[in-house]
This record gives C-alpha cells, sequence and structure tokens, in this order.
C-alpha cells in the first residue's frame, strides 16, 4: 500500500533528515513508527500525504508511492481520497467552526452525496464518543476533545490510509483506548492501513503488526516484528524496561504478557518495599475553597476545595474535558469564579496585575508557543527579564541550563517540542514564583526528554517550589507527584497520595503497577533500585 524507495529529505542544503528509507507498508496492517524526537518522524509521515515537499518545502530523493500514487507528482489534495492525515496539532487541521461541520467537511471536498455524510458523521460521531459534541464550537472543547474531533474529519472520508502524528498525546486513558480500538476495527474489518508515530508507546506497541525504528539523525530505519524491535530500540515503554531489567524472553508487550511471566519477580520484591516520596511540610502555596467556574451556561468546575504547599507535586487527572486546564487557568486568574476562592500566598489571583502575578504563580499551557511570541530565543528570554523585572541574563541562564545547545538567534518555532516546553518553562521560572503549573507538559515528548523534565521538576520541589500539573501521563504522575487529584466533571473524587489513587485506579494506574498487583510498585526505578540493593 506504501512503498519507500531509497527515500532521503533534506531541508535548506542540511544534513539529510531522512537517509535511505527503503520498505513497504503491506495493506491492511498497523504499523507503528518510533525513535527519539527529532530523528524524521513527522518528515516520513508527511512524505505519504504529499505535505513534503510540496508543502514543507526541502529536496525528496527516491520516490514514495501510495496506492499506487506518486507523491513527488501528485499533490497532497490529489491523494485527499485515498490518504488521511491527522497532525500533531490538531488546532491547525480545523477549517470549520462546530463538532459536526468539522466532520462533514471533508466529504462535502469530495462531493459525496448528502445521505451518506450524514450515515458517516452519526457513525463516527458514536465510534469517538462525541455525539453530546455535535453541536459544540470547537473553540471550547478541551485539548483531546479536540483531537478526537481531528481523528473523526479524517475517519468520516473512509481513507484507505491513516496516517496519525501522535495521535493519543492529548487523549485520557480511556479516551486513548476507544481510539485505538476504532483503529483496530478499520485495520482487521476494512483493511485500513495505518502508519502511526506515537511516544506513548505503553499505549499502542502490542497492537502494532510492525514497528519501524529510526534510530537517530541520518541512520537508516530498522523494521521488524515488534517485540524484536523493541529489544534494541532506545525508546520503549515500562512494561519493556521491566522486561529487560527481568531477562524476560520474549519482551512483553503488553500488561498481560508481563503477568504471566512475573511470579519469580514478585516473588523477589515481595519482602521489599520501595522507598516513599519524602512529604511536603512547607506553607501552603495555594488554597482553594468552594470554588465554581462555569463557562457560560456550561459547569467547568463544582465545589472544588483543595490545597498544595511548598515542596509538592500535584498531579491533576481525569477524563478530557473534566475541568483540569480550567482549574490551572482559575490559578492563574484568567477564569473568574462564579462561587468559592482562591488565594495564592493570600492573593487573589483574578484582581491581581499580571505584572505582580507571575511573582506568585506560572503556567506553561498545553502547547507552549502560546507563551512564546518573539522571533529569537535571546529576545524572549529579554522579554521575559524586563517581565519579571530580573537582571538580564537570568532568563538565558535558566535556558542555558535547560537547553545547552541552543543558540540565541534561534526562532522557537524551529524547537522541537520539548525543547520549545524547556524554553517556555525558563520564560516562567525567570520571576521564580512560587507555584508553577504544567498543562498536560510530556505531550510530544520521548521518554529521554520526559526523563529529563522529571528531573527538572524534581529539583523545582527540592528548592521549594510547589508544582501542580494536568496530565493524562500515568506513568509520569506515578514518576513524580506526591499526590494525585482525580477530576470528574468538574468535582473532585479522590484526593490522596500517589500510590493509593493510582493503584486504585484501573484507568490511571501505570504499567508496572498493574504487573506487580498486589505489591506497592510503581516505576521501574524503583524496580531497579530495589533489586540492585538485593545484589
Amino acid at each position: 500500500m506504501i512503498r519507500f524507495e531509497h527515500v532521503s529529505v533534506s531541508y535548506d542544503g542540511g544534513a539529510p533528515t531522512l537517509t535511505d528509507v527503503d520498505l513497504t507498508v503491506p495493506e491492511g496492517e498497523l504499523c507503528l513508527l518510533v525513535g527519539p524526537s527529532g530523528v524524521g518522524k513527522s518528515t516520513l509521515l508527511g512524505t505519504v500525504s504529499g505535505l513534503v515537499p510540496h508543502f514543507t518545502g526541502g529536496t525528496l530523493h527516491g520516490r514514495v508511492t501510495v496506492a499506487g500514487r506518486d507523491t513527488r507528482t501528485h499533490k497532497p489534495r490529489e491523494l485527499a481520497d485515498v490518504v488521511g492525515t491527522v497532525g500533531q496539532d490538531p488546532r491547525a487541521h480545523f477549517v470549520t467552526d462546530t463538532v459536526e461541520d468539522e466532520l462533514a467537511y471533508g466529504m462535502e471536498s469530495l462531493g459525496l452525496p448528502p445521505e451518506t455524510m450524514r450515515r458517516r458523521v452519526e457513525e463516527t460521531l458514536d465510534l469517538l464518543g462525541l455525539a453530546g459534541l455535535r453541536d459544540r464550537p470547537i473553540a471550547t472543547l478541551s485539548g483531546g476533545q479536540q483531537q478526537r474531533v481531528a481523528i473523526g474529519s479524517v475517519l468520516t472520508t473512509h481513507p484507505k490510509v491513516l496516517v496519525l502524528d501522535e495521535p493519543t498525546s492529548a487523549l485520557d486513558p480511556a479516551a486513548a483506548e476507544e481510539v485505538l480500538a476504532v483503529l483496530q476495527r478499520l485495520v482487521h474489518d476494512l483493511g485500513t492501513t495505518v502508519l502511526m508515530a506515537e511516544h506513548r508507546l505503553e499505549r499502542v506497541v502490542q497492537y502494532a503488526d510492525q514497528v519501524i525504528l529510526l534510530p537517530g539523525p541520518g541512520a537508516a530505519p530498522v523494521v521488524g516484528e515488534p517485540a524484536e524491535i523493541m529489544a534494541v530500540s532506545p525508546v520503549h515503554p515500562p512494561v519493556v524496561a521491566l522486561g529487560r531489567l527481568a531477562g524476560w524472553s520474549p519482551l512483553p508487550l503488553s500488561v498481560r504478557d508481563a503477568r504471566r511471566k512475573a511470579a519469580p519477580l514478585r516473588e523477589r520484591l515481595g519482602p521489599l518495599a520501595p522507598d516513599p516520596l519524602p512529604a511536603a511540610a512547607g506553607d501552603q502555596a495555594a488554597v482553594v475553597r468552594g470554588l465554581t467556574v462555569r463557562h457560560g451556561r456550561v459547569p467547568a468546575l463544582d465545589d472544588v476545595t483543595l490545597s498544595v504547599r511548598a515542596g509538592e507535586t500535584v498531579a491533576l487527572m481525569g477524563r478530557n474535558g473534566a475541568g483540569k486546564s480550567t482549574l490551572l487557568r482559575t490559578l492563574v486568574g484568567m477564569h473568574a469564579p462564579s462561587a468559592g476562592s482562591v488565594r495564592l500566598g493570600g492573593v487573589d489571583p483574578k484582581s491581581t496585575p499580571p505584572s505582580k502575578l507571575l511573582r506568585h504563580v506560572g503556567l506553561v499551557p498545553q502547547d507552549p508557543r502560546d507563551l512564546l511570541y518573539a522571533d529569537t530565543v535571546a529576545a524572549e528570554c529579554e522579554a521575559a527579564d524586563g517581565d519579571a523585572g530580573a537582571p538580564p541574563g537570568t532568563c538565558r541562564a535558566l535556558v542555558a541550563g535547560l537547553l545547552p545547545d541552543v543558540g540565541d538567534a534561534t526562532h522557537p518555532r524551529d524547537l522541537s517540542e520539548g525543547q520549545r516546553l524547556a524554553l517556555a518553562l525558563a520564560v516562567v521560572l525567570t520571576a521564580r514564583p512560587p507555584l508553577i503549573l504544567l498543562d498536560e507538559p510530556t505531550r510530544g515528548l520521548d521518554y529521554a526528554a520526559k526523563s529529563r523534565l522529571t528531573e527538572i521538576l524534581r529539583g523545582l520541589a527540592a528548592d521549594g517550589h510547589a508544582i501542580v500539573l494536568a496530565t493524562h501521563d500515568v506513568e509520569l504522575a506515578a514518576e513524580l507527584a506526591h499526590r494525585v487529584i482525580v477530576i470528574a466533571d468538574g468535582e473532585v473524587v479522590a484526593d490522596g497520595p500517589t500510590a493509593e489513587v493510582v493503584v486504585s485506579s484501573p484507568a490511571f494506574a501505570p504499567q508496572v503497577a498493574k504487573v506487580l498487583a498486589p505489591l506497592p510498585w510503581l516505576t521501574v526505578p524503583q524496580v531497579r533500585e530495589a533489586l540492585g540493593g538485593t545484589r
């Protein structure tokens, strides 16, 4: 279905982003594209839809054919009836204002009959759990809801090939499972070919028919069975890391496979216990009492009460649209409470001028580009110093620590997702706010970048910063958070130590907890440290 013949791509005469890609993706298979950030995964996906090089520029050597059509001679619009594409940023995908209109737009462009369009819209609303949102303006949806709409707008055209870049990155665990179940059905029942890049391998690798590994810039891809590739891949999910640590062969790809092998490991770990995170005993950095927030007539938060202490890291979890982002935005004064109160060190964020508020709280949004507006890294840093009243060079010193290889003249748009996140975090930290908020901070990050972010946030908590992060990444919560707060339909339904909350919820339990249950282990580093101590 998809054929790459000695494909290389380079931009502006630089080193090739892709080198000598020569492989075939068979019809009716789910093919997973993996590799560290910056190795060219998005570029490879773009060659299938024709976006590379027709839209992005650059030079493509070799040939890519999709259902017999050469993407060098067929522009993206000439491939639209064959290839459906969803990129990393769903907002860049939308061309209409409401959910139902967006689902219908692609079919209108292809000239399908109205009765066919109506039927397919209804099918897709049901498939992706969007029926309750059909009349909603897209701008009012959460990031995860927008992701489902973007995927749905492609599914309605019934393409032969689906190209997906990070399709579950903004989805809660349940929504991710729903989307992956839909993709499975398309592959197994309809023979759709799916080519997908995804960093959250713990969600998808067990469903793949084959895996394409891009090991590094300029290196030729490695193709094979999922277990075979995971054995050598520099990026792999926790269940594979646990299998490598325990010496299991073949390596498990799913929790079920790992549990079948885990009895001896559970026996070794039984007498041991993981070291608990030190409790935060600092002053209260944020106090929320009886908070209610409405978006028009829609209740977003209802009677929320919680507090966060200095040195404490809290993970906000819950399904898409539960109110997590609304809570973070209310903490920085972007929403006015309908009832209740918010205090940050005695300050009301809604009535505090932004120039003063940034010394109390800083928010890194879901898309760090919302915080970055200058043309260079140096200009961003100068603006951050000025806004915070910090000595010149303060922000640049923070950037040097987080991004040692990024130059002053680099444009923020040329940074990777992880680099943009680090730059936005440096901008926020310039004012040294006691409370740091992050909204989906691991979206688009590979495991190495996520590990670096975890160490940075641990260091900030150790320095006395209170950290609240809204996340669907259960592995991040297990690694980092002292507490987990679960929000459902705007209400707090659970609030307690991470180990207690995530283990009691099948949806939010990390892979290691599921494999080693009922033992209290959450992460591979915990297990590695314990086993190291027994040798």
